[in-house]
């Protein structure tokens, strides 16, 4: 017999019935090379999945003096910083519109989608206690940084309306649509990578220090310092594959009334950001029975 601080191995478990009643059984059984993604077992742990969040939340700002306002600093003093050096000395164009209001409107969704990407790429890693030794569906641990960090996607959104009114820019009114489907389309976005990437990386250890070179490169291939306008047409919607494009396209074409996407390309920056999250999940239960022997 294995001693209480060994590894259990993953299983896949039928959904118990609730209340049990005499006689009921609860079948465990090895799980498939690919499991399904029991969304309603996902739900049923709901409670675990909050439990997580608002740890996330807590250990993020513990011991911090300014707290949740470096939500609102890192993509102000990007914006300022991105300003001076794309908007005054290169002299990128920026549709018409002030250059601090253009970067922040793309600055504000990227830092989400970065912060919950680096969260979710560790939070196996990070919680190996919890893989090793309780039963749950291991889809809530990458999936809570995910959620943590849509608190600080609402506290730069102030600022990033305050900053729009100032200039007194009026948000798009016929693009209203176009705003909650691009932050739909972040979640799901950073979703799926932080899927991706928290499976590589409590197999592959190097895959933390290849995060960030990823998102850097992301950052420029993406329209955060220029617009979407300097793509040329014919291949615009083979850009709007990479979901971020529809992203920002959206906030801008919202907030801005500036550099928004066709509808084809909309659609397609959302099909990619749709397959991201399915492939990332896929691949997650794929790859889970493996957890709590890496880890």
């Amino acid at each position: 017999m294995g001693s209480a601080d060994s590894p259990a191995p993953a299983v896949a478990l039928s959904p118990a019935p609730s209340p049990a009643v005499p006689g009921s059984f609860v079948r465990v059984a090895p799980a498939g090379r690919w499991p399904g993604l029991h969304a309603a077992e996902l739900w049923r742990y709901r409670g675990l999945l909050f439990f997580l969040t608002w740890r996330e939340l807590k250990v993020r700002y513990a011991q911090t003096i300014l707290g949740a306002a470096w939500a609102v600093l890192q993509p102000v003093l990007t914006t300022v910083v991105f300003t001076v050096i794309f908007g005054r000395f290169a002299r990128l164009p920026s549709d018409g519109v002030p250059y601090a209001a253009f970067s922040l409107t793309a600055l504000v969704p990227w830092t989400y989608f970065v912060t919950a990407v680096t969260g979710a790429s560790n939070s196996l890693v990070a919680n190996r206690s919890l893989v090793t030794k309780v039963y749950f569906p291991r889809l809530v641990i990458p999936a809570a940084p995910v959620l943590a960090a849509l608190l600080d996607l609402g506290v730069s959104f102030v600022a990033l309306l305050v900053l729009i009114f100032s200039y007194g820019i009026v948000p798009n009114q016929a693009a209203a649509l176009l705003l909650p489907l691009s932050v739909l389309m972040t979640v799901i976005t950073a979703a799926g990578v932080g899927c991706w990437l928290a499976a590589l990386n409590i197999q592959y250890r190097d895959v933390k220090y290849v995060v960030p070179f990823l998102l850097q490169l992301w950052l420029f291939a993406s329209p955060v310092v220029y617009p979407l306008s300097l793509i040329p047409p014919p291949y615009r919607l083979a850009y709007a594959v990479n979901p971020i494009v529809g992203v920002i396209a959206g906030f801008r074409s919202a907030l801005l009334g500036a550099g928004g996407p066709t509808t084809a390309e909309f659609a397609v920056s959302f099909g990619s950001a749709c397959l991201i999250l399915v492939g990332g999940a896929a691949y997650f239960r794929r790859t889970e029975r493996v957890f709590a022997d890496v880890a």
